[in-house]
């Protein structure tokens, strides 16, 4: 990430470019009030075949096909109301958005356009919400909109109208039939990947969006090799780390995501080069500065980009051509463990569980990280707070389990100080309540009798934990009151009958 001043002007005018993300608009155009709409409702076929005929550039005739006006159909779009209808109509596509990632049209903006550019993105504000809609988009799709939005991409005046395009097809892209006929319109492909290459920042918002999604459909090979040339794939790790703007770092991290999630032959294009371009580090030192910014200021927009990096670089560490180069890094490892510690956890929670099952992956190719880890007995206190926010997610259970039992395995009791033994001691016996609380919802599973992969490595890691913390407690218990009264940190004490409690609960779950 470019973060100096001099970094910054050696880029030209291009970051500057980067940097300024137009301000959101005030509000979307939308159909008459008569012919607002809501998800069980149908536009009428006219009104979307008007509207897909006014995006047509001037000198190309012969895509859309002629329909009579329906009685009620605008004749000029220009005269759309402002209002009217439009609350109805976008809470409808805003809730697709949420739901399954589509996204509405941010409305029109008037910035000084002509008269047809004014007509234009009117136009394609509302056919970019209308395209949340599943049936919406089929019936566009069916009526050439892709046709006419791949004419008015080569021929766009204005990056507003390239945004609005692009939007609209990410919409289209998001069900399955509309995108593998995004894919089979000649040119298109080509068409959208250009778009990579200019240097205003909602264009390359939702560039990175309809890539991000129509490299994990059906037809992601083609995709794939679109992108695949060094110049492109150059260009996509350039923008992650020059990308002042969140929304930009996220859409383009997204898309590195995304092709790391891809099919089996997409990744085996893409990833091989993007790793040979320097995938790995531009990852670690994105997360360095996003974890700089939280320290500094918590920010809520830039929680989902840190927490996009964090799944970015996990996923990366799973896999076998480069695991060892995540898991061997020593910074990384540091980064995760910052986060573990962070005392308020809660705004980040998500990231906090992503940063376990990372540092999890990372002990499994690099064991010897364990003792680092056992030397730092506030990361154990912290790695107990995340398992709240993991209730639901069973292979970020089984990765915390794991951490802890590791840890507990290379602390050795009887070679401790007695500081550091208190010290232990009163951490495992102020999560008390913690641990009780996720044996109970997650019971030991014998009478489940679970047969996955995941769920005995879970077992397993409980078991090791359980029976570790058993004998640290009962060392603890035997020994003399010297031992017990040596003071060690600041403010900590230990409560026996908290420790008495655990025993029995460990006896139990170790049986």
């Amino acid at each position: 990430m470019s973060n100096s001043a001099s970094e910054e002007h050696d880029h030209g005018d291009g970051v500057e470019e980067l940097r300024e993300l137009r301000e959101p608009p005030y509000q979307n155009p939308s159909a008459p009030p008569h012919e607002s709409f809501d998800v069980s409702t149908t536009i009428d076929p006219s009104y979307i075949i008007s509207l897909i005929r006014r995006l047509l550039p001037s000198d190309v005739n012969g895509l859309v096909r002629e329909e009579p006006a329906a009685e009620g159909i605008i004749e000029d779009a220009a005269d759309l109301p402002e209002n009217g209808g439009e609350a109805e109509a976008m809470e409808s596509s805003e809730n697709h958005d949420k739901l399954e990632g589509r996204e509405p049209s941010n409305g029109y903006k008037d910035e000084g356009r002509t008269v047809g550019e004014r007509t234009w993105e009117e136009c394609g504000c509302i056919l970019w919400d209308l395209a949340a809609s599943e049936d919406h988009a089929q019936f566009m799709v069916q009526n050439l909109i892709l046709e006419v939005l791949l004419a008015s991409l080569a021929v766009s005046p204005s990056s507003r109208i390239t945004e609005i395009s692009l939007g609209i097809i990410g919409n289209l892209a998001c069900h399955e039939t509309a995108k593998k006929c995004i894919a089979s319109v000649n040119g298109m492909v080509g068409a959208i990947v250009e778009q990579l290459l200019i240097d205003d920042v909602p264009c390359l918002c939702e560039a990175c969006r309809v890539l991000s999604l129509c490299l994990q459909g059906g037809e992601g090979l083609i995709w794939a090799e679109a992108l695949q040339s060094e110049h492109i794939l150059s260009r996509i790790l350039w923008i992650a780390e020059n990308a002042l703007n969140p929304q930009l770092i996220e859409r383009s991290v997204g898309l590195l995501l995304a092709i790391l999630e891809s099919q089996q032959e997409v990744a085996t294009i893409l990833v091989p080069p993007l790793l040979k371009l320097g995938l790995s580090s531009l990852l670690i030192k994105l997360l360095a500065f996003e974890m700089t910014k939280l320290k500094e200021d918590r920010t809520p927009e830039r929680y989902s980009v840190l927490d996009l990096i964090l799944r970015t670089i996990e996923e990366l560490s799973t896999m076998d051509n480069c695991s060892e180069e995540i898991c061997e890094n020593k910074e990384l490892l540091q980064l995760a463990r910052e986060l573990i510690d962070l005392p308020d956890k809660f705004e980040v929670a998500s990231s906090c569980v992503t940063a376990a099952v990372l540092i999890a992956n990372i002990l499994t190719d690099a064991t010897h990280f364990a003792s680092d880890l056992s030397q730092d007995l506030n990361f154990l206190k912290g790695l107990f707070d995340v398992f709240p926010f993991a209730s639901e997610d069973t292979e970020a259970q089984t990765a915390i389990w794991s951490i802890i039992s590791r840890i507990l395995t290379v602390l050795q009791e009887r070679e401790m100080t007695p500081a550091i033994l208190n010290f232990l001691v009163s951490i495992l016996a102020s999560k008390l309540d913690l641990i009780e609380d996720e044996l109970l919802a997650h019971p030991s599973d014998h009478e489940e009798q679970s047969t996955s992969d995941t769920s005995v490595a879970k077992i397993n890691a409980r078991l090791i934990s359980m029976k570790r913390t058993f004998d640290i407690l009962t060392y603890w218990k035997s020994s003399d009151d010297s031992i017990k009264n040596t003071s060690f940190a600041e403010g900590c004490c230990i409560n026996e009958e908290d420790v008495d409690k655990l025993l029995d609960i460990c006896r139990k779950a170790s049986r």
